[in-house]
């Protein structure tokens, strides 16, 4: 089978954006190519050998995607350009927005992702490797196997990797855990490793959830995590101590209108995938429905925010 390559060259503002339009599309897998991400691993260590130079601009981040070449690769390929200009009327920094496009064989496809994906630790404890590579974990570590073929999510952008930082202070064993926007199923996976008992995984596109549902398996977490197809919470049942959204800031302002339902008292709220331009947007909905800020972390241009409820916050403060 062949695939057609999508390539796009944009800002790190507009990438998730970006792969959210790319899996909408059906797009079997992204790669993001980050010169910062590189300087990062050049100069952590992480490589006992490297020739790859330090990268002197790194505003331009390379997107690539993946689309079947058939009868409707014209028509996606157009929907693509449409929503990118969509992106921009909402004032969503795209440039240069260059779209380059390749055709690849299904070999093609196999190595190109294996030049991208390596086991990386993006917390403290939580390991993320390829299927393809081995790995001696330390006492203490949680490993997650991922074939990143066709996930999105895979630890490495700022937004994933504050959650799984998040995650290993928050997961407590034997707690109910719900992942609004799962993605690839990384969050749940790492809760479900980390002891959460129970876990509803739930994303509106319904075609991820197959992959979601490999991911499981491979990591043998399937009876934990529970998936299925939701609007935010609408397909949710119950309440748990711990809400997931590594989404977008317009979704994320939606879910306060759901999480008194779902939320146990005490509970906390992590979001993510929230861009500095839409923070305050994001800390007026949590302040107008109750909730306050907890911890908030920073990176790259992104957000990550626990919330709690106000009278929890206080109720804890009275007690310290």
């Amino acid at each position: 089978m062949k695939w057609c390559e999508v390539s796009i060259q944009t800002t790190h503002e507009a990438v998730e954006l970006i792969a959210e339009i790319f899996r909408d599309l059906g797009a079997s897998g992204v790669v993001i190519e980050d010169p910062e991400l590189v300087n990062d691993y050049i100069t952590s260590g992480k490589w006992d050998y490297t020739d790859i130079p330090i990268a002197t601009e790194t505003e331009v981040v390379t997107e690539k995607a993946y689309l079947p070449v058939n009868g409707e690769l014209a028509g996606r390929l157009q929907t693509f350009r449409q929503e990118l200009k969509a992106l921009e009327g909402r004032g969503v920094n795209i440039a240069p927005g260059t779209i380059e496009t390749n055709e690849l064989q299904d070999e093609d496809w196999s190595d190109t992702w294996k030049q991208y994906f390596h086991t990386e630790k993006p917390g403290e404890r939580v390991v993320i490797k390829p299927t393809w590579e081995s790995y001696e974990p330390e006492a203490d570590e949680v490993v997650i196997e991922l074939d990143p073929g066709a996930a999105f999510g895979t630890g490495t952008h700022a937004t994933t990797s504050m959650c799984i930082r998040q995650l290993e202070k928050l997961v407590k064993p034997g707690m109910n855990v719900f992942d609004v926007g799962t993605g690839s199923g990384i969050l749940s996976i790492i809760a479900a490793k980390l002891g959460a008992k129970e876990i509803q995984a739930v994303d509106y596109d319904d075609s991820v959830l197959k992959i979601v549902e490999e991911n499981l398996a491979q990591n043998k977490v399937q009876d934990i995590v529970s998936v299925a197809q939701s609007d935010l919470m609408q397909n949710i049942h119950g309440k748990a101590q711990l809400v997931i959204a590594n989404i977008i800031a317009d979704i994320i302002i939606r879910l306060f209108d759901q999480l008194d339902e779902h939320l146990e008292p005490g509970g906390t709220l992590l979001t993510s995938g929230i861009i500095e331009d839409r923070i305050e947007d994001v800390l007026a909905a949590a302040e107008a429905h109750g909730y306050a800020v907890a911890e908030r972390m920073e990176n790259k241009g992104w957000a990550c925010i626990t919330f709690r409820r106000k009278a929890d916050l206080q109720a804890a403060a009275g007690k310290a």
